[in-house]
């Protein structure tokens, strides 16, 4: 007799409205309570347990939820919140966690306005190759683990409680320390796994105790390139943890197994979830390693893109292993976290687009659908999702003769500029003639809730374009003045007519589709829209120029035409699978450069091409970085290929580790990169020092996701840091990243301290111009 099941890996949270966004926003402003925090946790919880089990699925995963990231809440489940912050036993643990995620004033770390700098925050970078960003867990030889389970406890019991059957997930044991960084230069924190494995097992223990039938324990760093005293470790912790005589579902994803596909199948579990989208190659291997009667759970629908299921083909790779062995277990490929929640109201969508997508609940639905038809039944819903494949496939506004030309015309040299780094510097300097250590922006101002109330007044209809115009331009204007009386030196428009960095350009863009409420959550309460590209890519018309050479009008400064690179807009986008991405992001440099060349000819001297998502779309294995970095360059330098010499090309990267591919950053040869450094304080900018960076480079100076103000000794102590590893000509002094999320007060106040610091290192060193 065959036997099938449905499961997920993990659902998304932030609710069908972003309720928890609302929530927790209300929370931090002080004008709701934690009582009334949790109380919309538990009706999150409560609402997607229910949408599971009215799915089919005969266990509700439980332990997905969090208030700001998993890897934050794991760091409390397992006791080792760093000592640095001060904790004391009376601050509650929601007082605690949210100090480490935002290193905000609060009743545990300081009494002033400004948080000492030992409680800044946790370093905060991208989840393995995705745009959700964890908080990441610090580790020293004096960490100590202790268990903390009662909130995971607390939600089994939740779900227990509203009758469901419950499998409890984790982050495993290996991945929590892989994911960790070393307070001491050279700290093995694989040392640790000694002390944190009978936490684990205790953990363990609980949950079996109170009913749960079974644990997935993730370990995605099994699809990474281990070195071999990682591997190693694996088999002692999975011998140790099955002592606790939980039923453990080993999960792996965004990866194939490839030399761990052994180690993984012989590993003492009671079952092994494999990515079954992004590793098919790999299925028929896993099932034939892989013993009886260990669950093979195959993730055969994609968790990170919002395509249908191909039913058929999946059907086609699943009934073989269920032929060999007579169960298997059907899941998305990994959490659903990274799509959205529902197709249900996106009734603007146009019809034949929409048909071609899944979103979280539609991937539920195929689930049931694959495993309905694979235990023999007539499913009417396999004629549909045939139908809307080949509709795809044959759709005419998919492809463009007119794209396809300019891409096979494209000419050798399109993505160099003219002249050497030195040569161009040269030329800025008697251009710009900027002061040492000159200071910007990254680009965005507050969005205030008057610049939200028009846009969504003229998105509805009520404002009309003149007057919706009108506002945006006072906005812009208002941006400028601040700046100017700040003593900027570079200015931004601050880009009030902008919803989101790619949202913005793709709705200028053919080739790309929009949702109303497909929101998917980057980190904390920030939420993020991703188009949906779908079709070849092109410009029609020009995107800021207008903007921009309003905002040069007002101010004899310089101001930075402000662009979205072409990678981070095919990662920060739901990107159509049906070639091969190398020529997507070909396309959008070719629409970014015509933008570059417009900016350029309307007088506008400095252009900033934001790529954030450069490093997030490096492969997990390496022997696959040369290929993705080779097209990915290639496509920024078409985008500032246009630029002349006197023309300053910035570039923006965050949130990432950079070290291991500097070459790379330096052959996008942008005359100035910005990075976000303060976090790690300044430890980031080291690899840029010994890899003796040629071109300007800007290290955010301090943290724009945390509310607290730093002062101008703070300011001025991380740019001599910044100084003894950068020569002082390349240097520039920014933030860390965009000021769409702050308010105008904390901005002004933090901007007129970094301004000052500036001006302290200036009359101090008396450096150079920068470039």
């Amino acid at each position: 007799m065959k036997t099938l099941h449905t499961h997920l890996l993990g659902f998304p949270r932030i609710g069908a409205r972003r309720e928890l966004k609302t929530a927790l926003e209300a929370f931090w402003r002080g004008a709701t309570s934690e009582a009334e925090l949790e109380a919309a946790g538990t009706a999150l919880r409560a609402r997607h347990w229910a949408m599971q089990a009215g799915a089919g699925l005969e266990l509700v995963t439980v332990g997905d939820f969090a208030f700001y990231d998993q890897v934050a809440s794991h760091i409390q489940l397992f006791g080792c919140e760093p000592a640095r912050f001060g904790f004391d036993s009376a601050s509650s643990p929601l007082t605690r966690y949210f100090a480490m995620a935002r290193g905000e004033r609060s009743d545990c770390c300081a009494k002033d306005h400004a948080a000492p700098h030992g409680s800044h925050a946790l370093d905060m970078t991208k989840w393995f190759d995705t745009n959700y960003h964890y908080l990441v867990p610090e580790f020293g030889a004096d960490t100590a683990f202790t268990l903390a389970g009662e909130r995971l406890l607390a939600e089994v019991a939740e779900a227990q409680a509203l009758g469901h059957r419950v499998k409890a997930t984790l982050i495993g044991p290996l991945t929590f320390l892989w994911l960790g960084s070393a307070r001491e230069s050279g700290f093995d924190r694989l040392s640790l796994l000694e002390k944190l494995l009978p936490v684990y097992t205790a953990l363990l223990m609980r949950l079996k105790a109170q009913g749960v039938e079974w644990v997935q324990v993730d370990e995605p760093i099994l699809g990474l390139d281990l070195p071999q005293e990682w591997r190693n470790a694996f088999e002692i912790a999975y011998w140790l943890l099955a002592q606790s005589g939980a039923r453990i579902m080993l999960a792996t994803y965004f990866s194939p197994l490839e030399e761990n596909l052994g180690l993984a199948c012989r590993l003492p579990v009671a079952g092994l979830h494999v990515d079954g989208v992004r590793a098919a190659h790999e299925l028929t291997s896993v099932c034939d390693w892989l013993a009886l009667p260990k669950v093979l759970s195959v993730g055969i629908v994609d968790g990170r893109n919002i395509w249908r299921t191909d039913l058929d083909t999946a059907i086609g790779l699943l009934a073989p292993l269920l032929d060999k062995r007579g169960e298997l277990w059907l899941a998305p490929s990994c959490s659903l976290l990274h799509v959205p929640l529902s197709l249900a109201d996106e009734s603007a969508l146009d019809p034949e687009v929409r048909s071609w997508m899944a979103f979280a609940t539609e991937k539920l639905d195929e689930l049931a659908t694959l495993k309905a038809a694979l235990g023999g039944a007539i499913v009417p819903q396999l004629a549909e999702a045939r139908a809307a494949i080949a509709s795809r496939a044959r759709s005419t506004r998919v492809h463009s003769d007119a794209v396809a030309a300019r891409v096979q015309a494209l000419p050798v040299g399109a993505d160099r500029r003219g002249a050497p780094f030195a040569t161009r510097q040269a030329v800025q300097r008697a251009r710009f003639q900027l002061p040492p250590y000159p200071t910007t922006t990254i680009g965005s101002f507050p969005q205030t809730a008057a610049i939200r109330a028009a846009r969504a007044a003229f998105r509805r209809g009520a404002l009309p374009l003149a007057q919706y115009q009108s506002a945006m331009r006072a906005e812009i204007a208002h941006a400028v003045a601040r700046q100017e009386a700040l003593g900027l030196d570079v200015l931004v428009h601050g880009e009030a007519e902008r919803n989101d960095m790619v949202e913005y350009f793709g709705e200028q863009l053919d080739g790309f589709a929009f949702t109303q409420h497909g929101w998917v959550q980057s980190y904390g309460s920030r939420c993020v829209k991703p188009p949906v590209l779908y079709g070849d890519v092109a410009r029609a018309r020009p995107m800021t120029v207008d903007w921009t050479v309003h905002a040069q009008g007002l101010s004899a400064r310089p101001v930075k035409g402000m662009l979205t690179g072409p990678v981070t807009i095919l990662q920060w986008s739901f990107v159509r699978d049906d070639q091969p991405r190398a020529l997507t992001a070909l396309q959008i440099a070719l629409a970014m450069r015509d933008e570059v060349a417009d900016l350029q000819a309307a007088g506008i001297g400095i252009i900033q091409i934001d790529e954030p998502a450069l490093r997030e779309g490096l492969p997990l294995r390496r022997a696959r970085w040369d290929a993705y970095l080779a097209w990915a360059t290639h496509a920024f330098r078409i985008t500032a290929g246009a630029a002349q010499d006197a023309t300053q090309i910035h570039t923006h990267m965050c949130y990432a580790e950079f070290n291991d591919i500097l070459p790379q950053i330096a052959a996008l040869d942008a005359d100035v990169i910005t990075i976000e450094t303060s976090r790690s304080d300044m430890a980031l900018l080291d690899g840029f020092g010994q890899y003796r960076y040629p071109n300007g480079i800007g290290p955010g100076v301090y943290d724009i996701h945390s509310p607290t103000v730093p002062d101008t000794d703070a300011i001025e102590r991380l740019l001599r840091k910044a100084a003894q590893v950068i020569p002082a000509a390349n240097l520039w002094v920014n933030p860390d990243c965009g000021l769409k999320t702050r308010g105008w007060a904390e901005t002004e106040a933090a901007l007129a301290n970094m301004v000052a610091a500036a001006r302290r290192m200036r009359a101090h060193d008396g450096a150079p111009g920068a470039s």
